[in-house]
């Protein structure tokens, strides 16, 4: 065993210990659709006397954690998100209208002397309803709620008087309240001018009247009062924490709101951990079955895989997603990529007769797919950074689990799996059965593809003449029936109830719009899921859950609420649109550094090609676009533009080793020996997608379908789009002679000794 496997099988043991250790002692952070709870998503806006800048947002976000505590929420989270929108995590909170009222209140306390009525106001007057409708005209504001110290809400059984607030306030507030209630108490009693008015947010709570104890001038200077009115209990103890809490310094929007119920998120995490079970056992079974024993011990290393993925995000404290866990999931089949193209390159080393024995050609195939290895991941690793960049909410989780997923791939393949098969080369009987090893024979596609060797590329303007028929079924797709934006890019509210038994569309509308919400679009997933889109408020939310109740056997659970500012739907909408485009111009750029600009743009028409089918699929089919479809959309950019690239690597190479031959033969000849790993990668992604596919909910499903249909579109891409397109562009545009000409140069080969060098 030579000394660099030690090292590798060194290292893969450390890693893989200190992962199993993390994944025994820590837990995951999950997030809120994945345990259940509210996000919501602030935005501060300019007031007369303040700018919402990132200095006021800061001190909002302090006002509103203190508000959050008081209502006991447990471990909630605020982050400030760009200078002015606040990011609340509210977990196991499922009924989001009392946090949002709270929330969403600037608590503008303020006290002020009551004035006889005028037909004029003054500056710095106004005139307000008080708590019996009356109006009455107030004057200037004598104190503002900023001087509170505390507020402490209190039920009065002696005096009768029920709950009421009591306040205390700071020294010089105290002076202030003295003061005020001094210039109330010169005025006799029953009259409306020794009434104090108590305002919150424009709205006179109480206007009491200063007890005829107190004196002129002198009034109440013990710092202390109390507000008082017809409150429950409840709305004594909201009042008193805006009070306590203290006004916000500017005034906050509600930009976007998601809710889910625990039962969904259980339902989520169930169906995920089914669906990698099931792939990752296919997918294993897959390669061993192709690759014999190496195959085999490529599966050990993606169980290794697993267990150093999941290690890694709860040791980085990722906040897992329902797409990130739909990464993870997917993550598992790419991660045998850089398996099978190390395999398959070792079987053309082996057969070819390069390299005498199996551990030469397993070193060999390894070392010459690095190249495409490197390229391919880094493709993806650009996608997951954009998805990261420009994604929003869960989206970004996604990201980051793709990343995390494409790091400890490459990890295990080519340190785990390559120690491995390093070590099993070395065994006799291995070395001696080519059927045990697994690269010792060609494979079945190789060999069909060897015995009739197919010219491919004879006409490829034909097969750009396919694609093209392909993408304009898609736009017709995408005009005729048009694409359904989701919530989250069109603004609006997703209300999702599961009922006890079922209920068909039709009754479920007559409910809604006898509710009064005949204008919200109403489908329904086997009678018992029904989803409701509109124009809704909370109260509206709690009367299509009603009336949905009457229906489905007295019960309808809301497990999912979306609410989405018509601003931040376009916002969103507009950064999409931006993530596709940047997402291009980066892949674009990115392989023009690589490779030839042909060959850069023939990818990246590809890879258009790819996302313009997937979405017309998706118009044709009526599936809702959203946050996830972009994100398995940048998903698979990525993926088209891996399997692009492992070819355009193939031609490259072949022609660095050709002797002038014309590129339309390398191509076709890179095509064919590229083709099983293409094959064989797509597979293992196709196992795990169709798991998710069939046991996952709406999102996870859709999701998947799109990956599905883009790997399929991709994978066929990338060989009869994007290689024509290149060899159209390499015949308008060829490359320089000397260029040219050190590509055809042959590579120099080593000289068998029994050869003298005398030809004949």
């Amino acid at each position: 065993m030579t000394r660099t496997t030690v090292v590798r099988a060194v290292l893969a043991a450390l890693v893989l210990l200190a992962s199993v250790v993390i994944a025994l002692t820590q837990s995951p952070r999950l997030g809120l659709d994945l345990q259940g709870g509210t996000r919501m998503v602030l935005q501060a806006r300019d007031s007369a006397s303040a700018e919402a800048d990132a200095d006021t947002t800061d001190r909002t976000i302090e006002v509103l954690r203190h508000r959050i505590d008081a209502l006991g929420v447990s471990e909630p989270t605020l982050t400030r998100s760009g200078e002015n929108r606040i990011v609340v995590e509210l977990p196991d909170v499922q009924d989001p209208r009392k946090a949002s009222e709270v929330l969403g209140r600037t608590a503008q306390l303020s006290f002020h002397a009551v004035e006889e009525p005028a037909p004029e106001r003054g500056e710095g007057q106004r005139v307000l309803p008080d708590e019996q409708g009356r109006p009455v005209r107030l004057g200037a504001a004598g104190l503002s709620g900023a001087g509170v110290e505390d507020a402490v809400a209190a039920f009065d059984a002696q005096q009768g008087t029920g709950w009421h607030v009591a306040l205390d306030f700071h020294r010089d507030a105290a002076r202030d309240w003295a003061r005020l209630t001094g210039q109330a108490a010169c005025h006799p009693v029953q009259d409306d001018r020794r009434r104090v008015a108590i305002v919150l947010d424009d709205k006179v709570i109480s206007s009491p009247q200063v007890d005829p104890s107190v004196g002129c001038r002198s009034g109440i200077a013990s710092g202390s009062t109390r507000i008082t009115g017809a409150f429950g209990a409840t709305e004594a103890k909201e009042l008193a924490l805006l009070v306590k809490g203290g006004a916000l310094p500017v005034p906050v929007d509600t930009m976007e709101q998601r809710t889910v119920g625990p039962t969904l998120g259980a339902e989520a995490i169930s169906a995920g951990a089914r669906a990698a079970a099931i792939g990752a056992a296919l997918t294993a079974l897959f390669i061993t079955f192709v690759y014999r024993l190496f195959g085999a011990l490529a599966a050990v290393a993606l169980a290794a895989y697993g267990v150093i993925s999941y290690a890694a995000l709860v040791a980085l404290g990722v906040t897992l997603t329902l797409p990130g866990l739909a990464g993870f999931v997917l993550a598992i089949g790419m991660a045998v990529d850089a398996n099978v193209l190390a395999f398959e390159r070792a079987r053309e080393e082996y057969a070819n007769g390069a390299r005498r024995s199996l551990r030469g050609a397993v070193t060999a195939g390894f070392r010459n797919a690095w190249s495409a290895v490197a390229d391919s991941n880094a493709t993806t690793l650009l996608a997951a950074g954009l998805l990261f960049l420009l994604g929003s909410g869960p989206v970004k989780g996604f990201g980051i689990t793709l990343a995390i997923g494409v790091v400890v791939s490459m990890f295990s393949a080519l340190v785990i799996a390559r120690a491995l098969t390093d070590v099993a080369a070395r065994i006799r009987f291995v070395s001696d059965y080519r059927d045990v090893n697994g690269v010792g024979r060609p494979g079945r596609v190789r060999t069909f593809l060897i015995r009739r060797r197919p010219r491919l590329f004879r006409a490829p303007r034909r097969w750009l003449a396919v694609s093209a028929a392909l993408v304009a079924v898609a736009v017709l797709g995408i005009v005729v029936r048009g694409v359904n934006l989701g919530v989250e890019f069109t603004g609006g509210r997703l209300v999702e109830y599961a009922t006890a038994r079922p209920v068909d569309v039709g009754t479920a509308r007559d409910a809604i719009a006898d509710a009064g919400f005949a204008e919200a679009e109403v489908t329904t997933a086997d009678g018992r899921d029904i989803s409701v889109r509109g124009d809704i408020d909370h109260d509206g939310v709690v009367a299509i859950g009603g009336a949905l109740a009457e229906h489905g056997g007295g019960e309808a659970t809301k497990v999912r609420d979306e609410l989405i500012g018509p601003s931040l739907g376009d916002e969103l909408r507009r950064n999409a649109l931006i993530a596709l485009a940047v997402a291009v111009a980066a892949q674009l750029v990115y392989l023009a550094a690589r490779f030839r600009w042909t060959f850069a743009v023939g990818c990246v028409g590809a890879l258009v090609h790819d996302v313009i089918i997937v979405i017309g699929a998706f118009a044709w089919l009526g599936r809702p676009v959203d946050g996830i479809f972009l994100a398995a959309l940048l998903t698979v950019i990525g993926y088209s533009v891996n399997d692009s690239v492992v070819v355009f690597d193939r031609i490259r190479e072949l022609r660095r080793k050709g002797r002038g031959a014309a590129l339309p033969t390398l191509a076709n000849t890179a095509v064919l020996q590229t083709v099983p790993r293409t094959v064989n990668t797509g597979m293992g992604a196709l196992f795990i997608l169709g798991a998710l596919a069939v046991l996952g909910r709406d999102s996870l499903g859709g999701f998947a379908l799109a990956l599905l249909i883009g790997i399929c579109v991709g994978t066929y891409s990338s060989v009869l789009t994007a290689v024509p397109a290149a060899l159209v562009l390499e015949g308008r545009w060829a490359a320089p002679a000397a260029a040219a000409d050190r590509r055809s140069r042959p590579a120099s080969r080593r000289r068998d000794p029994s050869d003298n060098g005398a030809r004949v």
